[in-house]
């Protein structure tokens, strides 16, 4: 219990209860556990919400045990000091204590789908951006044994203007794109137009673990409280103003409609109150991808049906039809037998343009062997008529001496 609340400073019973027992109907045991803390110095109710729950925080003595407590890699949530008025009363907790329980309840509906464990969320993790700005998460995940290996959520309670939610996505996006401190800056800059190559050298990439799709850290904005029209127009405007941030760039290419993603930063969206509405929880199809119509899990929200698996389906079938397109164009240059009008085969169209100098390059090779054949024949028929004139003159020659001898005698 104590675990939780080094992390997350301040919550409700009913909000530890849901992370840390999700499998349990009654969160008895939480407000006993707290109860027992209380009276050991160790936790102390801070406020009383609009909600009526009580809201919880360390002690002193109850945050220097949850920082022993912690693995060191854990951030601690920063105390919250007891603080009294001037006629000596507790000061109870305003301000952000309805946004920090709706924090809690965020990290533990999460939890409770199976989106990381306690362990796996910090919240007010700083991005320090060159410019002295730091841009700060109300919570964080990273859980890189699951679905959904990491990712960034703001939860808003529909209280800031929209141009607050967009310079969120644009400094978070600014962040991501900074380099490593010792990435080697002329690889980087020779890799700028390959989006998954260029990662390799990003800062986000050396903080979190690899997100299993293309793109940044997902970040996930959860509205809470107001009207639903009001969360649903919040949600449109976000969507309209942050566009260049999340949409992602069109391979190019003809017949190309694949989204390189490489480099947006994925943005989901939800309800409190429709995750709380739905039997399967966050686990449920209850989160939108900025960009898209329906409602999906959280992880097919940030799947990319559209991206690279897509282009490199539209690549090859491209590849194809390229091909088909160069086949056709050399079939119309095939040539055409002058003879008996039969195109030529690949073996005759080839030997033709190899030897540009060859005799009867208008016939197909069925059609200039019969042309040989026929020569040949015509040669050989010539020389057999040769032959026999020949022989024919000889036989005369030798007859006409013999007539000639005869008469001598």
């Amino acid at each position: 219990m104590l675990k939780a609340l080094g992390m997350f400073q301040r919550a409700t019973a009913e909000h530890l209860w849901r992370m840390l027992r999700p499998g349990d109907r009654h969160d008895r045991c939480t407000r006993d556990t707290l109860n027992a803390l209380k009276e050991d110095g160790k936790v102390r109710v801070e406020t009383r919400l609009e909600s009526n729950h009580q809201l919880w925080v360390l002690t002193e003595r109850g945050h220097k045990e949850a920082k022993q407590l912690l693995p060191g890699n854990v951030r601690v949530s920063a105390l919250r000091k007891l603080e009294f008025d001037d006629d000596g009363e507790p000061v109870t907790g305003e301000g952000f204590d309805e946004h920090a329980a709706a924090v809690t309840m965020t990290a533990a509906v999460l939890t409770g789908a199976g989106f990381g464990t306690p362990l796996s969320w910090q919240t007010e993790i700083g991005h320090k951006l060159p410019y002295g700005y730091t841009q700060y998460a109300d919570l964080t995940m990273q859980a890189p044994d699951v679905d959904v290996p990491a990712m960034l959520l703001e939860v808003d309670r529909v209280n800031e203007p929209v141009d607050v939610l967009v310079a969120k996505v644009r400094r978070y996006t600014e962040w991501f794109e900074l380099l490593a401190p010792k990435a080697d800056k002329v690889k980087a800059q020779a890799a700028r137009h390959d989006g998954a190559a260029v990662h390799d050298f990003r800062l986000w990439s050396r903080v979190y673990p690899a997100t299993g799709h293309e793109g940044y850290v997902p970040v996930a904005f959860v509205f809470t409280g107001k009207t639903k029209a009001q969360r649903a127009s919040r949600m449109r405007r976000l969507e309209q103003a942050a566009r260049s941030y999340f949409a992602g760039t069109k391979y190019a290419g003809g017949g190309i409609t694949a989204v390189d993603y490489h480099q947006a930063v994925p943005v989901v969206v939800t309800e409190l109150e429709r995750i709380t509405a739905d039997p399967a929880g966050a686990a449920g199809k209850v989160w939108r991808r900025l960009g898209r119509d329906e409602w999906q899990t959280l992880t097919e929200a940030l799947d990319n049906p559209d991206g690279d698996r897509l282009h490199v389906v539209q690549r090859e079938q491209a590849r194809k039809r390229q091909k088909e397109r160069e086949a056709a164009a050399r079939e119309a240059q095939r040539p055409v037998c002058r003879r008996c009008g039969a195109k030529f085969t690949d073996d005759r169209w080839d030997m033709v343009r190899r030897y540009p100098a060859q005799e009867h390059r208008e016939l197909c090779g069925p059609c200039l062997r019969e042309h040989h054949e026929q020569a040949q024949a015509e040669k050989a028929a010539r020389l057999q008529a040769e032959e026999a004139a020949a022989r024919e003159a000889a036989e005369a020659e030798a007859k006409k001496n013999r007539g000639l001898f005869g008469r001598r005698r």
